[in-house]
């Protein structure tokens, strides 16, 4: 367990050090992407439902929201 923790916080990590240098478009969908996974890995175990299959579907509709999402702000000037 303990090695499973460290892999995600490295993980994260890292993809947090990735993301300093990205257009905001590219932030938005990335952080889009990221909180549609979790929110639909977290409704499908709710519903009773495939947590893989919720957090695949809501990285998909998470990342294009977001991706709309900061081609705005990224328009606009933000």
């Amino acid at each position: 367990m303990k090695k499973t923790g460290l892999t995600l916080v490295l993980a994260v990590t890292l993809v947090g050090m990735g993301c300093t240098n990205m257009t905001p478009q590219q932030q938005g969908t990335v952080s889009g992407a990221a909180i549609g996974a979790a929110a639909g890995a977290g409704i499908a175990a709710i519903s009773g439902g495939s947590g893989w299959t919720g957090a695949a579907i809501g990285g998909v509709v998470g990342g294009t929201v977001g991706n709309i999402k900061g081609k705005q702000q990224q328009q606009r000037g933000y």
